[in-house]
């Protein structure tokens, strides 16, 4: 299947429809009253991405997508049946531009998750909906309301974690074969690789990131030369780039320092955020390099390229030293994915309100006592218990008696 990573289609969403305008007749019903019913929606045009498609081919000859139109409104107090939705499966990563302004629409990136991008027109009203108690044979009635159209283009950026970069023949191709499942073709000429390849790389059981392949670049690619900047929109999702350079050359003439520099002038020429992503440095086809040269000559490339970020010596197609690179990937990968949460500034933290004061009137000690005694003291002669809230309730122990009054005795005068 021919790999297309970019599309221009029009998207027209129904229009909705129209109201009708009706009178009940009927025999002996001389005034029967309004019964249009009112128009159905149109149908509107929904994105989501499919994890089984990794392509944008059926949009290159099949450009115009369009929904149904809703149905006008009958008499009878009939409405119009609204129509159907219609859903543009693309593959995930595909994001979704507006083709005059360049503005970003949408971004499919978790599958089965459906996109509105075009709403459907709503349905006019029939002379039912204009019928109220002082106007009894309304005559008026509106049309649908149109969909939206858009015209947009769809541009496939593949979901990966690491992306190879290199230089043709860098050796990138026959790299991702061997850490991964990736079968890409192989050849020993320029631009083997004409699409992006994918693959998912097994560190350890539950432990895996996915590769992403793409063409080599050559100086002057931003004019156009070779395939151009056409596939590095691949690698602006991706967390780590690996620069691949060809330690052992077919040639005298061709120094991998200048070319490792020429391609990170490219990426600053294309996107200033690809350029300032994690790039580390893998030095292949050693296998082709003396024994006993090899450490200088890795040294040596460093030292020209200034390099501060970690390097990796391996042989892609040796099989070495691929465990200790591919182990370091991973973990910088789950570092990534895996972000705690920042601290939070306790300055900005806002104070626990203290609890409300609760003024206790009765002590409930003191409350459960009283009520014990009442209960004992009311308890009928048939052993019945009394409910204490009907019982009489005496004063507190704490309140002194009031005294009694006093006894006037009356005495003899003498």
């Amino acid at each position: 299947m021919k790999f297309v990573d970019e599309a221009v289609i029009d998207i027209a969403a129904g229009n909705g429809g129209a109201g009708c305008m009706s009178f009940r007749r009927e025999k002996c019903i001389p005034f029967g009253g309004p019964n249009g019913g009112n128009g159905g929606k149109g149908g509107s045009v929904w994105f989501v991405a499919d994890r089984n498609l990794n392509t944008l081919i059926d949009y290159r000859y099949n450009r115009r997508h369009e929904a149904r139109n809703g149905e006008a409104g009958r008499g009878s107090d009939q409405f119009g049946a609204a129509a159907d939705d219609i859903l543009l499966r693309v593959p995930v990563g595909t994001m979704i531009k507006d083709f005059e302004t360049d503005q970003i629409l949408a971004e499919l990136i978790e599958p089965d998750v459906p996109v509105l991008l075009c709403k459907g027109g709503d349905g006019g009203f029939g002379n039912l909906h204009f019928k109220t108690s002082t106007n009894r044979a309304p005559r008026q009635k509106t049309p649908g309301w149109p969909g939206e159209q858009k015209k947009v283009r769809l541009e496939l950026r593949v979901l990966a974690d690491v992306g190879l970069l290199g230089m043709p023949n860098a050796g990138k191709s026959t790299l991702i074969t061997a850490i991964s499942n990736a079968r890409p073709k192989i050849a020993d000429y320029p631009f083997t690789t004409l699409h992006p390849n994918l693959g998912v790389v097994r560190v350890a059981p539950e432990k895996s990131f996915v590769v992403a392949d793409i063409p080599g670049l050559i100086e002057g690619a931003a004019e156009g030369a070779g395939l151009g900047h056409q596939f590095l929109r691949h690698l602006q999702r991706t967390r780590l780039l690996l620069h691949v350079i060809d330690a052992a050359p077919v040639s005298d003439s061709i120094d991998p320092v200048k070319e490792a520099r020429a391609l990170a002038k490219e990426l600053e020429k294309y996107d200033a955020e690809l350029a300032a992503k994690p790039r580390w440095l893998v030095l292949n086809k050693l296998d082709m390099v003396p024994a006993d040269e090899r450490a200088a000559r890795c040294k040596d490339i460093v030292k020209r390229l200034k390099w501060k970020g970690p390097v990796f010596e391996i042989s892609a197609l040796a099989r070495e030293g691929l465990q200790p690179m591919l182990h370091a990937i991973y973990e910088h990968v789950r570092a990534q994915v895996e972000q705690p949460a920042p601290p939070v500034d306790p300055r900005f933290e806002a104070p626990a309100a203290p609890a409300p004061a609760v003024e206790e009137t009765v002590r409930p000690a003191r409350a459960a006592k009283k009520v014990a005694k009442v209960a004992k003291s009311t308890k009928a002669d048939n052993d019945e218990p009394v409910d204490p809230r009907f019982a009489p309730i005496e004063p507190e122990a704490d309140e002194a008696p009031a005294p009694p009054a006093p006894v006037r005795r009356r005495t003899r005068a003498a």
